[in-house]
Protein backbone atom coordinates (compact mmCIF):
# COMPACT_ATOMS: atom_id res chain seq x y z
CA UNK A 1 0.00 0.00 0.00
CA UNK A 2 1.15 3.04 -0.91
CA UNK A 3 1.21 6.16 1.61
CA UNK A 4 0.92 10.01 -0.06
CA UNK A 5 2.68 11.93 2.74
CA UNK A 6 2.51 15.56 2.13
CA UNK A 7 5.11 17.86 2.60
CA UNK A 8 4.94 21.03 4.96
CA UNK A 9 5.23 24.33 3.52
CA UNK A 10 8.14 26.22 4.36
CA UNK A 11 7.70 29.94 4.42
CA UNK A 12 10.77 32.51 4.28
CA UNK A 13 11.16 36.64 3.64
CA UNK A 14 11.76 37.59 0.82
CA UNK A 15 12.92 41.21 0.44
CA UNK A 16 12.94 42.97 -2.95
CA UNK A 17 14.80 47.14 -2.92
CA UNK A 18 13.97 48.72 -6.04
CA UNK A 19 14.89 52.39 -7.27
CA UNK A 20 11.80 52.59 -9.29
CA UNK A 21 8.64 50.97 -8.97
CA UNK A 22 9.53 46.98 -8.42
CA UNK A 23 8.03 45.32 -10.99
CA UNK A 24 10.87 44.04 -12.57
CA UNK A 25 12.15 42.65 -8.94
CA UNK A 26 8.58 41.43 -8.27
CA UNK A 27 8.15 39.59 -11.43
CA UNK A 28 12.19 38.03 -11.09
CA UNK A 29 11.16 36.80 -7.49
CA UNK A 30 7.64 35.16 -7.97
CA UNK A 31 8.74 33.70 -11.09
CA UNK A 32 12.27 31.88 -9.15
CA UNK A 33 9.93 31.17 -6.13
CA UNK A 34 7.32 29.74 -7.98
CA UNK A 35 9.99 26.55 -9.09
CA UNK A 36 9.59 26.01 -5.04
CA UNK A 37 6.13 24.25 -4.60
CA UNK A 38 6.92 23.92 -0.80
CA UNK A 39 8.50 27.26 -0.25
CA UNK A 40 6.08 30.31 0.05
CA UNK A 41 7.81 33.83 0.08
CA UNK A 42 6.80 36.57 2.64
CA UNK A 43 7.42 39.65 0.43
CA UNK A 44 8.66 42.68 1.02
CA UNK A 45 9.10 45.32 -1.43
CA UNK A 46 10.94 48.67 -0.87
CA UNK A 47 10.01 50.84 -4.14
CA UNK A 48 11.60 54.38 -4.90
CA UNK A 49 14.62 53.78 -2.41
CA UNK A 50 17.50 56.68 -3.70
CA UNK A 51 18.89 57.86 -0.88
CA UNK A 52 21.04 56.01 2.42
CA UNK A 53 18.70 56.88 5.07
CA UNK A 54 16.24 55.10 3.03
CA UNK A 55 18.54 52.38 2.46
CA UNK A 56 19.96 52.21 6.53
CA UNK A 57 16.01 51.66 7.28
CA UNK A 58 15.24 48.99 4.88
CA UNK A 59 18.61 47.21 6.29
CA UNK A 60 17.13 47.62 9.91
CA UNK A 61 13.78 45.27 8.58
CA UNK A 62 16.25 42.92 6.98
CA UNK A 63 18.04 42.45 10.18
CA UNK A 64 14.62 42.31 11.79
CA UNK A 65 13.25 39.19 9.77
CA UNK A 66 16.30 38.10 7.44
CA UNK A 67 15.96 36.46 3.65
CA UNK A 68 17.07 36.74 0.77
CA UNK A 69 17.58 40.16 -0.78
CA UNK A 70 17.29 41.56 -4.73
CA UNK A 71 17.91 44.52 -5.91
CA UNK A 72 17.90 46.75 -8.35
CA UNK A 73 19.95 49.70 -7.70
CA UNK A 74 21.76 51.55 -10.28
CA UNK A 75 23.50 53.87 -7.72
CA UNK A 76 26.88 51.95 -7.34
CA UNK A 77 27.38 53.54 -3.90
CA UNK A 78 24.08 52.81 -2.50
CA UNK A 79 24.33 48.80 -4.46
CA UNK A 80 27.59 48.80 -2.46
CA UNK A 81 25.91 49.45 0.92
CA UNK A 82 23.18 46.81 0.67
CA UNK A 83 25.91 44.26 -0.69
CA UNK A 84 28.27 44.96 2.50
CA UNK A 85 24.94 44.96 4.93
CA UNK A 86 23.86 42.16 3.65
CA UNK A 87 27.26 40.41 4.14
CA UNK A 88 27.69 41.79 7.76
CA UNK A 89 24.05 40.61 8.29
CA UNK A 90 24.86 36.98 6.79
CA UNK A 91 21.75 37.50 4.53
CA UNK A 92 21.86 36.43 0.85
CA UNK A 93 21.76 39.07 -1.60
CA UNK A 94 22.24 39.69 -5.47
CA UNK A 95 21.41 42.94 -7.51
CA UNK A 96 18.90 41.30 -10.63
CA UNK A 97 20.45 43.78 -12.94
CA UNK A 98 24.11 43.93 -12.53
CA UNK A 99 24.22 40.22 -14.65
CA UNK A 100 22.55 41.82 -17.67
CA UNK A 101 24.46 45.17 -17.13
CA UNK A 102 27.75 43.75 -17.56
CA UNK A 103 26.23 41.40 -20.49
CA UNK A 104 25.39 44.49 -22.08
CA UNK A 105 28.44 46.23 -21.69
CA UNK A 106 30.38 43.47 -22.75
CA UNK A 107 28.71 43.18 -26.16
CA UNK A 108 27.79 47.23 -26.40
CA UNK A 109 31.49 48.35 -25.66
CA UNK A 110 30.13 51.15 -23.52
CA UNK A 111 29.42 51.18 -19.95
CA UNK A 112 25.32 52.06 -18.87
CA UNK A 113 24.16 55.54 -18.15
CA UNK A 114 22.95 54.37 -15.04
CA UNK A 115 19.17 56.09 -15.57
CA UNK A 116 17.53 55.75 -12.32
CA UNK A 117 13.65 54.78 -13.72
CA UNK A 118 15.10 54.75 -17.26
CA UNK A 119 11.84 52.20 -18.28
CA UNK A 120 9.49 54.41 -17.22
CA UNK A 121 10.27 56.97 -19.57
CA UNK A 122 7.34 58.98 -20.31
CA UNK A 123 7.76 58.57 -24.08
CA UNK A 124 5.84 57.63 -27.60
CA UNK A 125 5.73 53.99 -26.40
CA UNK A 126 4.25 55.17 -22.91
CA UNK A 127 1.47 57.06 -24.61
CA UNK A 128 1.02 54.25 -27.04
CA UNK A 129 0.31 51.91 -24.11
CA UNK A 130 -1.70 54.49 -22.28
CA UNK A 131 -3.89 54.91 -25.39
CA UNK A 132 -4.18 50.90 -25.61
CA UNK A 133 -5.16 50.82 -22.30
CA UNK A 134 -7.95 53.38 -22.16
CA UNK A 135 -9.19 51.69 -26.08
CA UNK A 136 -9.74 48.46 -24.43
CA UNK A 137 -11.09 49.99 -21.39
CA UNK A 138 -13.91 51.18 -23.39
CA UNK A 139 -14.61 48.19 -25.18
CA UNK A 140 -14.86 45.44 -23.00
CA UNK A 141 -17.16 42.88 -22.64
CA UNK A 142 -19.10 42.98 -26.58
CA UNK A 143 -19.19 46.62 -26.38
CA UNK A 144 -18.28 46.82 -30.08
CA UNK A 145 -17.02 50.18 -31.48
CA UNK A 146 -18.08 51.46 -34.44
CA UNK A 147 -14.34 52.28 -35.87
CA UNK A 148 -13.77 48.26 -34.82
CA UNK A 149 -10.99 48.60 -37.44
CA UNK A 150 -8.80 50.30 -35.15
CA UNK A 151 -8.68 47.28 -32.75
CA UNK A 152 -5.30 45.13 -33.01
CA UNK A 153 -7.05 42.42 -31.43
CA UNK A 154 -10.54 40.94 -30.58
CA UNK A 155 -10.75 37.87 -28.42
CA UNK A 156 -14.32 36.20 -28.03
CA UNK A 157 -15.30 33.58 -25.93
CA UNK A 158 -17.89 32.52 -23.40
CA UNK A 159 -17.80 33.73 -19.90
CA UNK A 160 -15.19 32.72 -17.81
CA UNK A 161 -12.84 32.39 -20.16
CA UNK A 162 -10.65 35.15 -18.83
CA UNK A 163 -10.75 37.58 -21.73
CA UNK A 164 -10.92 40.69 -19.54
CA UNK A 165 -7.70 39.82 -17.85
CA UNK A 166 -5.88 38.75 -21.08
CA UNK A 167 -7.30 42.01 -22.85
CA UNK A 168 -5.88 44.50 -20.47
CA UNK A 169 -2.54 43.09 -20.39
CA UNK A 170 -2.17 43.00 -23.93
CA UNK A 171 -3.22 46.88 -23.84
CA UNK A 172 -0.71 47.10 -20.91
CA UNK A 173 2.06 46.06 -24.24
CA UNK A 174 0.20 48.79 -26.14
CA UNK A 175 -2.32 46.31 -28.25
CA UNK A 176 -5.71 47.72 -28.41
CA UNK A 177 -7.73 44.80 -27.61
CA UNK A 178 -11.75 44.32 -27.87
CA UNK A 179 -13.41 41.34 -26.07
CA UNK A 180 -16.67 39.97 -27.09
CA UNK A 181 -18.40 37.18 -24.99
CA UNK A 182 -20.16 34.22 -27.26
CA UNK A 183 -23.62 33.29 -25.94
CA UNK A 184 -25.41 30.28 -27.08
CA UNK A 185 -28.28 31.36 -29.81
CA UNK A 186 -26.72 35.09 -29.93
CA UNK A 187 -25.20 35.42 -33.98
CA UNK A 188 -22.29 37.16 -33.65
CA UNK A 189 -22.35 40.80 -34.74
CA UNK A 190 -21.78 41.62 -38.52
CA UNK A 191 -19.26 43.99 -37.46
CA UNK A 192 -17.19 41.16 -36.19
CA UNK A 193 -17.33 38.96 -38.97
CA UNK A 194 -16.91 41.81 -41.77
CA UNK A 195 -13.77 42.99 -39.85
CA UNK A 196 -10.25 43.32 -41.86
CA UNK A 197 -7.81 44.44 -39.62
CA UNK A 198 -7.78 43.11 -36.04
CA UNK A 199 -6.72 39.45 -34.96
CA UNK A 200 -10.01 37.56 -33.93
CA UNK A 201 -8.65 34.81 -31.71
CA UNK A 202 -11.16 32.53 -29.88
CA UNK A 203 -10.62 31.58 -26.32
CA UNK A 204 -12.03 28.08 -24.96
CA UNK A 205 -11.06 25.66 -21.84
CA UNK A 206 -12.08 22.51 -20.44
CA UNK A 207 -15.55 22.20 -19.36
CA UNK A 208 -14.16 21.17 -15.64
CA UNK A 209 -12.06 24.60 -15.81
CA UNK A 210 -14.91 26.53 -16.63
CA UNK A 211 -17.18 25.37 -13.99
CA UNK A 212 -14.49 25.81 -11.39
CA UNK A 213 -13.80 29.21 -12.55
CA UNK A 214 -17.34 30.00 -12.01
CA UNK A 215 -18.05 28.82 -8.71
CA UNK A 216 -15.95 32.02 -7.38
CA UNK A 217 -18.53 33.92 -9.49
CA UNK A 218 -21.64 32.76 -8.01
CA UNK A 219 -20.73 33.17 -4.33
CA UNK A 220 -21.02 36.80 -5.30
CA UNK A 221 -23.92 36.75 -7.74
CA UNK A 222 -27.00 38.94 -7.14
CA UNK A 223 -30.65 38.05 -6.60
CA UNK A 224 -32.28 36.25 -9.16
CA UNK A 225 -28.91 34.90 -10.88
CA UNK A 226 -29.56 31.26 -11.94
CA UNK A 227 -26.37 29.76 -10.72
CA UNK A 228 -27.38 25.74 -11.64
CA UNK A 229 -27.76 26.87 -15.59
CA UNK A 230 -24.54 28.83 -15.14
CA UNK A 231 -22.81 26.17 -13.30
CA UNK A 232 -24.20 22.94 -14.92
CA UNK A 233 -21.97 21.15 -17.10
CA UNK A 234 -23.93 20.08 -20.07
CA UNK A 235 -24.81 23.72 -20.50
CA UNK A 236 -21.13 24.78 -20.31
CA UNK A 237 -20.38 21.93 -23.01
CA UNK A 238 -23.03 22.99 -25.20
CA UNK A 239 -21.50 27.00 -24.73
CA UNK A 240 -18.09 25.55 -25.59
CA UNK A 241 -19.30 23.62 -28.74
CA UNK A 242 -21.33 26.47 -29.69
CA UNK A 243 -18.03 29.07 -29.44
CA UNK A 244 -15.96 26.31 -31.46
CA UNK A 245 -18.18 25.64 -34.06
CA UNK A 246 -18.46 29.79 -34.52
CA UNK A 247 -14.47 29.59 -34.75
CA UNK A 248 -14.11 27.20 -37.22
CA UNK A 249 -16.81 28.79 -39.14
CA UNK A 250 -14.75 31.48 -39.71
CA UNK A 251 -11.62 30.10 -39.99
CA UNK A 252 -10.27 32.27 -36.47
CA UNK A 253 -7.52 30.43 -34.63
CA UNK A 254 -8.80 29.43 -30.73
CA UNK A 255 -6.60 29.29 -27.66
CA UNK A 256 -6.79 26.89 -24.69
CA UNK A 257 -6.54 28.64 -21.43
CA UNK A 258 -7.43 25.94 -19.22
CA UNK A 259 -3.88 25.59 -18.15
CA UNK A 260 -2.21 29.07 -19.04
CA UNK A 261 -1.86 31.67 -17.24
CA UNK A 262 -2.62 35.47 -17.88
CA UNK A 263 0.68 35.92 -19.39
CA UNK A 264 0.82 33.38 -21.33
CA UNK A 265 -2.48 33.60 -23.11
CA UNK A 266 -1.35 36.64 -24.30
CA UNK A 267 2.07 35.24 -25.63
CA UNK A 268 0.20 33.09 -27.76
CA UNK A 269 -1.98 35.72 -28.90
CA UNK A 270 1.25 37.87 -29.89
CA UNK A 271 2.68 34.50 -31.08
CA UNK A 272 -0.82 34.48 -34.08
CA UNK A 273 0.04 38.10 -34.10
CA UNK A 274 3.60 37.43 -36.02
CA UNK A 275 2.08 34.80 -37.66
CA UNK A 276 -0.13 37.27 -39.43
CA UNK A 277 -3.15 35.21 -38.31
Amino acid sequence: MEISVTKPVNYFHLHMISDATGETLIAAGRAASAQYAHARAIEHVYPLIRTEKQIRKVLESIDAEPGIVLYTIVDQRLAAMIDDSCAELGVPCVSVLEPVLTLFQSYLGAPAGRRVGAQHVLNAEYFQRIDALNFTMEHDDGQLPPDIEEADVILIGISRTSKTPTSIYLANRGIKTVNVPIVVGVPVPDALVNSQKPLIVGLVASAERISQVRQHRVLGATQGFDADHYLDRANIIEELTYARQICHRHNWPMIDVSRRSIEETAAAVLALRAQGR
